[in-house]
């Protein structure tokens, strides 16, 4: 079974982005900001990262930037989950290492073509 954390400050987000991807057969683990997400991949590398941008304590891009630098062998998967919709940001995250980006708000068919395209579904 394929893991997935969830990095979002919204408790809602969590609950719907965890909702579907347990339907579409994931393990999901959940981090309520970019530093907890750190300690979660320490622990256990998921194979994807939902990634929220905006976020108390540490940012989305902070992780990800982070994340990419320690150089794991098992470097999951990071889909950029956001409203930040403009093309500044979107080169930004994929400079950074994100893998694809969705838009919030999501459906289960828009995730579920995004996690087949980063190769995870």
């Amino acid at each position: 079974m394929k893991s997935c954390l969830i990095v979002d400050d919204s408790k809602v987000i969590r609950k719907v982005a965890r909702h579907i991807l347990e339907t579409l057969q994931f393990e999901v683990d959940e981090a309520g900001d970019g530093q907890e997400a750190l300690t979660r991949c320490e622990q256990k590398m998921p194979d994807v990262v939902l990634l929220d941008w905006n976020m108390p304590v540490m940012s989305g891009m902070e992780f990800l930037r982070l994340l990419r630098q320690r150089g794991h062998s098992d470097q999951p998967k990071v889909v950029f989950c956001t409203t930040e919709n403009d093309m500044a940001h979107i080169r930004a995250a994929l400079e950074a290492g994100a893998d694809e980006y969705v838009m919030k708000p999501f459906d289960r068919e828009t995730l579920h073509v995004k996690l087949q395209l980063v190769g995870v579904a």
